[in-house]
C-alpha cells in the first residue's frame, strides 16, 4: 500500500525545462559553447554543477571554479526572470498535490538548487504540502543514482519516528518522474514509479521501466493512485 509520494520538480511540478535550456544556451554561448536541444535533454537528472562541467568537457574546454560559480549565479538570475511574471506550473498539479497531501506524506526529490525550489514553492503556496524536500546539495551524486530517493525516504522516516509513527519501506512509496534517469533513480531505490510524459516520450519512460506512464498529472486522483498501485 502506498503511504508516501515523492515528486520530481522540474518537468513534473513546474513546466520550465525549455526555460532552463534557454537560459543555459544564452550563458554558454558567451563561453563559445553551443548547447543543442539534444545536448540539454540528454543531461536530464544532472544538477547544475554537473551539467555545466559536462558542457565544458563536451567541447574540450577547461573551467575554473570561479567560472562555474559565475555561470551558476547568472543562470539562477536568468531563470528567475523568465518565471517572474508567470509561474508555469503544469495543469492539474496543484489540485493533485493538495488532494494527495490529505492522504499521503509528500516529498520532493530534485537535482535543482535549494533556492530555485524554495522560490517556486513559496510563490505557489505549496511549501507546506511537502513533509520533506531533497535538493542537489543533499547528495553527492545525481540521478540515475538512487541516493536522492533514499535520502528522501530517510528524511520522511526521521519525521515519522519523532511523531511515534512506524517507518516506511521503499515499496510503500511512489515516485513521480518525467525522465528516464529519474525513473531509474526511484526504481533503484526500490520505489514504485509513475512516469509523466511532460518532457520525453512515453516510449522512453517505459524503456526506463516506469511501472505506469501517463500524459498528465491532471488525469490522476487519490483514488486512481490507490487503484493502480495498491
Amino acid at each position: 500500500m502506498i503511504k508516501a509520494i515523492f515528486f520530481d520538480f522540474n518537468g513534473v511540478i513546474i513546466d520550465d525545462e525549455p526555460l532552463q535550456m534557454a537560459a543555459y544556451q544564452e550563458i554558454l554561448k558567451q563561453h563559445e559553447i553551443e548547447l543543442s536541444e539534444t545536448d540539454y535533454y540528454s543531461a536530464l537528472g544532472m544538477d547544475d554543477k554537473t551539467f555545466v562541467r559536462a558542457a565544458f568537457e563536451r567541447v574540450g574546454k577547461e573551467m575554473t571554479d570561479d567560472t562555474l560559480r559565475l555561470i551558476l549565479e547568472e543562470k539562477a538570475v536568468r531563470h528567475r526572470k523568465l518565471i517572474e511574471h508567470e509561474l508555469p506550473l503544469f495543469p492539474g498539479v496543484v489540485t493533485f498535490l493538495k488532494s494527495a497531501s490529505r492522504h499521503y506524506s509528500l516529498g520532493l526529490v530534485s537535482m535543482a538548487s535549494h533556492s530555485e525550489i524554495e522560490y517556486v514553492l513559496q510563490r505557489a503556496g505549496l511549501h507546506q504540502l511537502f513533509s520533506v524536500v531533497v535538493n542537489a546539495s543533499d547528495v553527492s551524486v545525481c540521478k540515475p543514482a538512487p541516493d536522492c530517493y533514499r535520502k528522501g525516504l530517510t528524511k520522511i522516516n526521521d519525521k515519522r519516528k519523532l511523531a511515534g509513527q512506524p517507518e516506511l519501506t521503499a515499496k510503500e512509496c511512489l515516485a513521480i518522474e518525467d525522465s528516464p534517469p529519474g525513473i531509474e533513480s526511484a526504481r533503484l531505490a526500490g520505489m514504485h514509479t509513475l512516469g509523466i510524459s511532460n518532457t520525453v516520450s512515453s516510449e522512453k519512460l517505459r524503456a526506463a521501466s516506469a511501472e505506469v506512464v501517463s500524459a498528465s498529472l491532471a488525469d490522476w486522483t487519490v483514488e486512481a493512485v490507490r487503484h493502480v498501485f495498491n
